[in-house]
């Protein structure tokens, strides 16, 4: 018997093939191997996409939620079903393909092996599309038909509940702040790579964003964004360039600091034919260098970004696309290791200190009288001692203590080399206010109206105030001087797109609606809404012929509409086209039924100054940055998306309660309907940032009604402050 158990015992164990479900978990975990993997996929995929706006956000480290929205091409409706489905891809048809790639991604696996270690959640809108899609995904397949959906421009991932299925994994992950500490890492050398592209990068529910960063046609400034001013400031240009078939075919510029950089460890940021990868080799070469060189700045900074022809790079290397291999890897790495310490060795033989001067106080004038009592330095005169209760910590021109993203103006030193920032904002003026504006007195009195009526104190906050947040729906908080100021928005943005309509006034780009929209039904719609019951049907008749009537008499006036305000309006009494008010910003669709009942309501269509008046009126309130239509899901404003639940009473009947008593579930909330209402939200904030204020700096206007209505309001004063601290 013992025999028998022994000879069993040892025979070989049976080979059997593991299930589909268990072999792509053990691909998942090799691909997507912590938070960040995930991240850098889901970016490379906007990159593909021809993104140029990429927004990130994170929950517990990437664990709880990974949320990445760009403004690329989006998905088609027919691909979705298999979007998630292993070694699917429009990268590439054939394995050939691989040695002339170009797109970040080619193989097809990373969103599949997402679905099997997380809930993905993927809504999506293409080009020429009335709304959007959302579906789920599981285990590589779609769990529902997609839903039709309001969306913005691009695409959005939602990665949830990373690796709930492999415990040991997420056990082993739990340090959510390190995981974070990479996510901004990994964003921040997109960012000074990826230059023409604006990235975001913020913890879920933070204000501030951790990564912030602009489109910008400077390498350095970009440097100087994320990095911060220092860094920036003890960069050198370094350049290595080959063209010898025979040796080695490759193209390299970058930055790499000087003997004022000091760390405690190496930062190198490397892309190769635009890729983020390591090269070990390349690395330890110029650590070498720079411990031979600078031994005192042995841990330097260094970007790089090497170009090769595709052919001579492998990609496919590596799960995570981390490394690629070189073709005559070790003669590229001689020749820029050859270059970087040629470079080194020039730049320690001189040094140069940076003077650094305090630059006179402003002499514009202040909303009160009070503050206008300052007396600019003399030219040539010693400067002062700042007492501390007059110091700015914060202003658009100095980047330190910045909270959101950084305005620089060049040094003085490299004014001849690189492009200052007077020169862009002078040619930005000229790209979107041309001088040939037409030629009508009325307009050109109204635009006099505008200059006559500035209030210039309030002009010179706009000017050089910088943006720190939203204070609620509606104000913003901002900084200028030693004053801190909330600033209503709506009244802000309603009056810059007026005023922007009268200066780019029959030189519009325009916004072309995917589906034309009936002028009839959108009138008929805004009388709806305002209707004290929208639910009666007593005034539908009267509500058909005001809007037939309306209708018919903006179709008379569509050839005005459109010469002077692209507003195009087809013989059927269609809307098919809006003017571009502002670059990089569309208004709420939302509001297009207010917008049509106003056209044809309140324009005096007889006098001309007064019509164009109404009209750039109507267009300044359509295309004001108003809060969206559904309520903000942070804070109190969850309720309104909370679920009713049925319960029993102690009689036995049915009743309803949503109360805190209920113990509310994550069942119990419409989770597309809040996060449709955050991306609204963030949306909204990301143009007030980045399309309102940077406008406004360059053409606006404040009148001098905003300086008494409440438009601005000054909240707190250092000086004031320290006065009471005083007290104390």
């Amino acid at each position: 018997m013992e025999e028998e158990e022994e000879q069993v015992a040892m025979e070989p164990p049976k080979i059997h093939r593991l299930d589909e479900s268990v072999v792509n978990r053990i691909a998942a975990g090799e691909v997507i191997q912590r938070p960040v993997s995930a991240v850098k996929e889901l970016v490379e995929n906007s990159f593909d996409a021809h993104s140029s706006s990429i927004n990130v956000v994170v929950k517990d480290g990437g664990l709880k939620l990974i949320q990445v929205s760009d403004d690329g091409h989006g998905i088609r409706y027919e691909d979705l079903p298999i979007l998630c489905e292993r070694h699917t891809t429009s990268k590439l048809s054939s394995f050939e393909d691989l040695q002339s790639i170009k797109s970040m991604g080619f193989r097809g696996e990373a969103l599949a092996s997402m679905t099997y270690v997380a809930h993905v959640t993927v809504t999506t809108i293409t080009k020429g599309q009335l709304h959007g899609y959302r579906v789920s995904y599981k285990d590589g397949v779609m769990e529902n038909e997609p839903k039709a959906c309001a969306a913005v421009k691009g695409t959005q991932i939602m990665i949830e509940n990373l690796f709930y299925n492999m415990s040991a994994r997420r056990k082993n992950l739990q340090n959510s702040a390190d995981d974070y500490s990479k996510i901004v890492d990994l964003l921040s050398r997109f960012a000074i790579h990826h230059t023409s592209v604006s990235f975001s990068c913020r913890k879920h529910g933070a204000g501030r964003a951790d990564v912030s960063s602009v489109a910008t046609i400077s390498r350095i400034d970009a440097i100087r964004s994320v990095y911060g001013v220092s860094v920036a400031r003890s960069l050198m240009k370094v350049e290595a360039l080959d063209n010898d078939p025979s040796s080695s075919v490759f193209q390299m510029d970058g930055f790499i600091s000087n003997s004022e950089y000091v760390a405690k460890k190496i930062t190198m940021v490397l892309f190769i034919n635009d890729r983020l990868v390591d090269c070990t080799a390349l690395k330890r070469a110029l650590e070498i260098v720079y411990a031979a060189t600078l031994p005192k700045a042995a841990k330097p900074f260094i970007y790089m970004s090497i170009v090769l022809p595709p052919e001579h790079v492998d990609v496919n290397v590596h799960p995570t696309k981390r490394e690629v291999s070189l073709l005559n890897q070790e003669v590229i790495i001689e020749k820029i290791q050859s270059v970087v310490e040629s470079r080194l060795r020039s730049s320690n033989e001189t040094q140069i200190f940076q003077e650094q001067t305090v630059e006179p106080p402003s002499s514009s004038q202040m909303i009160s009288s009070k503050d206008s009592n300052r007396n600019p330095t003399p030219s040539g005169s010693k400067s002062q001692k700042v007492p501390v209760n007059k110091m700015v910590r914060t202003d658009s021109s100095d980047p330190a203590g910045r909270l959101h993203i950084y305005l620089h103006a060049e040094s003085r030193g490299h004014l001849e080399k690189n492009t200052s920032l007077t020169a862009v904002r002078s040619s930005v003026r000229q790209r979107r206010n041309p001088k040939e504006t037409a030629d009508l007195s009325s307009v050109q009195e109204l635009i006099a109206d505008i200059d006559s009526n500035c209030h210039s104190g309030m002009l010179d906050i706009v000017r050089h105030c910088t943006y720190i947040g939203m204070a609620d729906d509606v104000f913003a908080l901002l900084q200028h001087d030693t004053h801190l100021y909330l600033a209503n928005i709506v009244s802000l943005s309603k009056e810059l797109m007026y005023q922007q309509v009268l200066r780019r006034f029959a030189h519009f780009n325009a916004i072309q609606l995917s589906n034309p929209a009936p002028l009839k039904e959108l009138i008929v719609l805004a009388l709806k809404e305002g209707d004290t019951d929208p639910e009666s049907t007593e005034n539908d008749e009267l509500n058909e012929k005001i809007a037939e009537m309306n209708s018919e008499l903006l179709k008379q006036k569509a050839d005005l509409l459109e010469e002077y305000f692209s507003i195009h309006i087809d013989k059927d009494g269609n809307l098919s086209r809006l003017p571009v008010i502002l670059d990089q910003y569309t208004p709420d669709m939302d509001r297009v039924p207010e917008f049509a009942l106003c056209l044809g309501n309140d324009v005096d269509w007889e006098e001309e100054k007064k019509c164009f008046q109404v009209i750039s009126a109507a267009l300044g309130n359509f295309y004001a940055m108003h809060p969206p239509m559904l309520p903000n899901p942070s804070g109190d404003g969850l309720q309104f998306y909370q679920k009713r639940k049925l319960f029993r009473n102690n009689e036995g009947s049915l009743s309803c309660n949503t109360g805190a008593d209920d113990m509310m579930t994550e069942d119990e909330i419409e989770h597309e309907l809040v996060a449709e209402a955050e991306t609204a939200w963030a949306q909204r904030e990301w143009s007030i940032q980045h399309v309102l204020f940077p406008s406004m700096r360059l053409f606006f206007k404040p009148p001098n009604s905003m300086a008494t209505n409440g438009t601005f309001v000054r909240v707190a004063s250092l000086e004031k402050l320290y006065r009471i601290f005083e007290r104390c």
